[in-house]
């Protein structure tokens, strides 16, 4: 399972409204590649598939589907700003190393 901070779940509703999708809900993918052998991928999603993981809190949903939940789960996803970039970032408790710039990691 995946869990959303506060500012994670404020900007996936506001990524929704912008977007005029229905709901907002967070996909969390996990694929290969990356500097550290796999790599997460972000993405506003209009509905929750069946076989989806689904965590609800805060206002928004964050789903993984039951592969990348074998390397993400009891993860938490944040969002932060600074001047020189805004981006999710996950706290992946799985993950035994990770790329310097925290989107690709190896577990």
């Amino acid at each position: 399972m995946i869990t959303l901070t506060e500012n994670a779940a404020k900007k996936v509703q506001a990524l929704a409204k912008a977007q005029g999708k229905k709901e907002p809900i967070l996909r969390v993918k996990v694929g290969a590649g990356g500097c550290s052998g796999m790599s997460y991928e972000f993405l506003i999603e209009d509905a929750v598939k069946p076989d989806d993981i689904v965590f609800q809190g805060k206002g928004a949903k964050a789903v993984v589907d039951p592969r990348s939940d074998f390397f993400v789960g009891g993860s938490e996803v944040d969002f932060y700003e600074t001047l020189m970039e805004s981006k999710f970032k996950i706290q992946n408790p799985l993950a035994k190393s990770s790329c310097s710039c925290g989107t690709s990691f190896n577990v």
